[in-house]
């Protein structure tokens, strides 16, 4: 079975971050490679990347100055399968991969992994955010999967990775 790998270069961009890997995208050795996710359309369509990519092309992301990980690396068929343990210990990896990497922006890929790194209870929802990390300043994008029910069609995801876009642009 392929290894996913982090997609990491030093002081990228945006670091996008997700919670964790789904089965198919361990299956695959890629990331978002569910069929269903728009992640890589949603990047094209929001002019983060200049060129249509696909999960296979992921490693391309380095060339448009950005960097991909997860806070947990186990793929699982959802995040909640995920224990406390491995949450807590994936937060201080994860700490240690942005203060070696220094993206200058982290964006976290759903509200419910910004909520868990930062000790959120609720309220807060996707867009820019007040905490930084290491000197990175912190954007939070719905999740892309298609049981988002909070964000349920391309165009609700679209308008915040367009923001992201905006966010980053603005240093």
């Amino acid at each position: 079975m392929p290894k996913l790998r982090d997609i990491l270069k030093p002081r990228p961009r945006i670091l996008f971050v997700g919670i964790n890997p789904s089965i198919r995208s361990e299956q695959m050795g890629h990331h978002f490679a569910s069929p269903g996710n728009p992640f890589w359309r949603l990047l094209y369509a929001a002019q983060l990347v200049p060129e249509p990519l696909t999960y296979e092309a992921d490693a391309r992301l380095v060339e448009f100055d950005l960097a991909l990980t997860n806070l947990c690396a186990r793929a699982t068929r959802a995040a909640s399968e995920l224990s406390t343990a491995e949450m807590i210990a994936g937060q201080r990896i994860l700490a240690r991969k942005i203060q070696r990497v220094r993206p200058r922006v982290v964006a976290f890929v759903g509200v419910s992994i910004y909520r868990r790194f930062f000790g959120v209870v609720q309220g807060e929802g996707a867009g820019a955010k007040r905490e930084e990390i290491h000197g990175a300043r912190v954007f939070v994008l719905p999740n892309p999967s298609g049981l988002n029910a909070s964000y349920p069609g391309f165009k609700h995801k679209l308008i915040w990775f367009e923001r992201l876009r905006e966010f980053a642009e603005s240093e």
